[in-house]
């Protein structure tokens, strides 16, 4: 008979947000797959869980994940774990849950804690609906082009970001989603956390002046652009929008969808008064 895989959140921080179920399962599986041992082996230790552990992580997950689903096959229940919060949510564990899925192998959810969740629900943004996109590039150039993408999506935005990229994206964030709420979730059930609220801009302001901040993060912006932003945008014309946003990256479809909605036309009218301005000049 075949194994189980269980997917376990583990803390984020606090060691007593682990559930009782993780708590037995992680003392009860064959084996507990770990993005890092040493880490995994504080928890274990603390709870005096004695299970096996194996390495699981981002160099190794391809060639991991095969070993793990021929255990399974041969009927070991195994657990996998990140670091800190519920795998797969960046970070491993998506390969092997597709591979055992694939293989009609049973996958086990044990919920516990996660970052982006905690963070939402702290936050004091629209909770109906929301979109996360992991961590954003590193590269300027393509951090700004995935934020031009992320600009239309309906709903608060939340993302992971490194202490070191913080202020950039951030300053990022302003230019192209225009003056938003936003909120900065940093070292979450941790001694030193801080959850600190405001515009865009003020938070541009404030982490480019301090230190760089340490930990973890988790960056949330609001979905509604704010109306004293819209009002510049209305005093301007739809070829002064398109021409503004071409010269932040993107195409001239793209531009005029974007346009369009800052004046809260339909695109085909937008493309209308873009002929009759054009023909103007």
């Amino acid at each position: 008979m075949a194994g189980t895989l269980y997917v376990v959140a583990t803390p984020i921080g606090n060691l007593a947000d682990i559930t009782q179920r993780a708590i037995k399962i992680l003392g009860d599986v064959d084996l507990i797959a770990c993005e890092d041992t040493r880490h995994t082996h504080k928890l274990l230790k603390h709870f005096g869980i004695t299970t096996k552990t194996i390495s699981y992580h981002d160099h190794n997950e391809e060639h991991r994940q095969k070993q793990l689903i021929e255990m399974l096959e041969q009927g070991m229940n195994i657990a996998v774990v990140s670091d800190a919060g519920s795998p797969a949510i960046s970070d491993p564990g998506f390969r092997v849950v597709r591979s055992a899925i694939d293989r009609d192998l049973a996958v086990v959810p044990v919920p516990g804690p996660s970052a982006l969740i905690a963070a939402l629900t702290a936050a004091g943004l629209p909770t109906d609906e929301f979109f996360f996109a992991g961590f954003l590039p590193s590269r300027t150039g393509a951090r700004q082009t995935r934020l031009h993408e992320l600009s239309t999506i309906p709903g608060t935005l939340i993302f992971y970001e490194a202490p070191h990229r913080l202020a950039a994206t951030l300053n990022d964030a302003r230019q192209i989603l225009g003056e938003r709420k936003a909120v900065v979730a940093r070292e979450l059930t941790k001694m030193h956390e801080e959850i600190r609220r405001g515009l865009l801009s003020q938070l541009v302001e404030h982490y480019a002046s301090v230190e760089e901040p340490r930990g973890e993060i988790v960056v949330l912006v609001d979905r509604e652009v704010l109306e004293n932003s819209a009002a510049d945008s209305e005093t301007k014309t739809v070829s002064e929008l398109v021409a503004q946003f071409e010269s932040q990256g993107l195409d001239n479809r793209a531009a005029l969808k974007k346009a369009a909605r800052e004046l809260k036309l339909s695109r085909a009218d937008a493309y209308r008064q873009l002929v009759a301005e054009r023909g103007r000049t």
